[in-house]
């Protein structure tokens, strides 16, 4: 099954992106979770590859996610809640990868991510963000065999795309959909982004709006 983006899709997205979006939560731990409601779309990445700048841009807000040069910045799981007739919850990950901080800590996030991959029944959607400049890594690849095994439905979203050529990124696209062949709990389609430009925004927007479709929500 593939995406059909229509332009309903595309225009129920920018009207609930456009809407009232405001940090509701942050967990360090996984005893701290807010309760289960909305439907939730995590969003994953190494470290620095654009998650805060990513939701900021979703939402049309330039300071909604905090943003650092600092990798390793984001160490708890942050929730954000849309309009209340929305349906939809938005939750920031820490970052995996290269972190500026104790192996100890490091490792308690990775407790705390697993966990909540495995336990949270309104999790509808990883979205796991590589770096449209490099595509996959083993420390991606190591992060999709996770979400294999929590059998959590992800997709994968290239970011900085206006930093990539047209022809290179084409390419890329066409590698990580070949990449995901042997991932079974990967959704086929690849999409692009750019933060910076807002390329690629629609169309997250409006497979957001097809997820709460298929959830009847």
């Amino acid at each position: 099954m593939t995406d059909t983006i229509t332009p309903d899709h595309i225009e129920r997205g920018r009207k609930l992106f456009a809407g009232d979006w405001h940090f509701i939560w942050a967990s360090p731990s996984i005893e701290t979770l807010p309760p289960m409601g909305a439907l939730e779309v995590a969003f994953a990445g190494r470290s620095n590859v654009g998650k805060s700048s990513l939701i900021n841009a979703l939402t049309g807000r330039n300071a909604l996610a905090r943003t650092s040069h600092t990798p390793g910045r984001t160490q708890e799981l942050i929730f954000f809640d849309g309009p209340s007739d929305g349906g939809l919850r938005l939750v920031d990950m820490p970052g995996y990868g290269y972190a500026a901080a104790s192996k100890t800590k490091v490792a308690s996030w990775t407790t705390l991510i697993h966990s909540f991959l495995q336990g949270r029944s309104t999790l509808a959607r990883v979205y796991v963000l590589i770096d449209g400049r490099h595509g996959l890594k083993d420390v991606d690849l190591d992060i999709l065999k996770t979400l294999d095994k929590a059998a959590v439905s992800y997709q994968i979203v290239l970011t900085k795309a206006d930093q990539v050529k047209a022809a290179e990124l084409a390419a890329r696209v066409e590698a990580t959909k070949a990449a995901l062949l042997k991932h079974p709990a990967a959704f086929p389609e690849v999409l692009t982004t750019s933060s910076r430009s807002g390329a690629g925004m629609p169309e997250l927007r409006a497979a957001m709006i097809r997820l709460l479709d298929e959830r009847g929500r």
